[in-house]
């Protein structure tokens, strides 16, 4: 019984790791189609996002079964309750990288981002893309100071929406409202979605130690754009 009891947790949480290689996938390639207008790369980001709904929606059954059946407590009824948490987390951040597809989409056959623009959205993006991938790294080695850290590396997607925002408000801004308002969106579309990663590292810090993030010292600052 203990060992099925385990084998459920662990399919848990290969759940978990699964869409967050499927999202962290789906922003780049949304990132892709945004900058060039690949309707036919819009499309398979669109479709994927059934996908990770239908791996949340396995996940939760699994979490709910697993409590019913089993009655966990202590440490693994912690890690049942905060993976229904990061779930929720991965698969909004799935929903995230469908709204830029469907910008590019949306736009069609002019593009959603200006020229001048292109070099700090793809920057957006790669980072976005990257952070995922670091949480699903942490998912798997549940490393504590590498969670931590994941509150330093955000700070650079914050410094790069701000870049955005400060092209929006220049005298010199050429591209009309529409334009602006589907960079706006754009940008805190990428913000969001480094926020969920950044959510679902601090949950495995708090699965690992059952303490929350801001009772914990962060690990030395790394410099920004280098995430080990």
């Amino acid at each position: 019984m203990r060992e099925a009891h385990h084998d459920e947790l662990e399919a848990i949480g290969a759940r978990l790791v699964d869409m967050a290689h499927q999202v962290g996938s789906a922003m780049g390639r949304a990132t892709t189609a945004v900058l060039t207008g690949d309707l036919a790369l819009d499309k398979t980001v669109i479709t994927g996002d059934e996908q990770v709904d239908t791996l949340q929606q396995e996940l939760e059954d699994r979490a709910i079964t697993l409590l019913a059946r089993q009655q966990p407590v202590a440490t693994d009824l912690r890690i049942v309750i905060t993976s229904l948490r990061m779930s929720a987390d991965l698969e909004r951040s799935g929903d995230l990288a469908k709204h830029v597809a469907k910008l590019a989409q949306l736009r069609s056959p002019q593009r959603a981002v200006p020229q001048d623009l292109n070099d700090t959205i793809a920057e957006m993006g790669d980072l976005a893309q990257r952070l995922m991938t670091k949480a699903a790294d942490i998912l798997i080695t549940r490393d504590v100071d590498r969670a931590l850290a994941m509150e330093q590396d955000d700070d650079h997607m914050d410094t790069l929406h701000r870049t955005l925002f400060q092209h929006l408000l220049d005298n010199h801004w050429k591209h009309g409202v529409e334009t602006a308002v589907d960079v706006t969106l754009t940008g805190r579309y990428y913000e969001r979605f480094a926020d969920h990663a950044v959510a679902v590292a601090n949950r495995v810090v708090y699965l690992v130690t059952g303490e929350h993030t801001d009772n914990l010292t962060p690990p030395p600052v790394v410099p920004s754009g280098n995430l080990p």
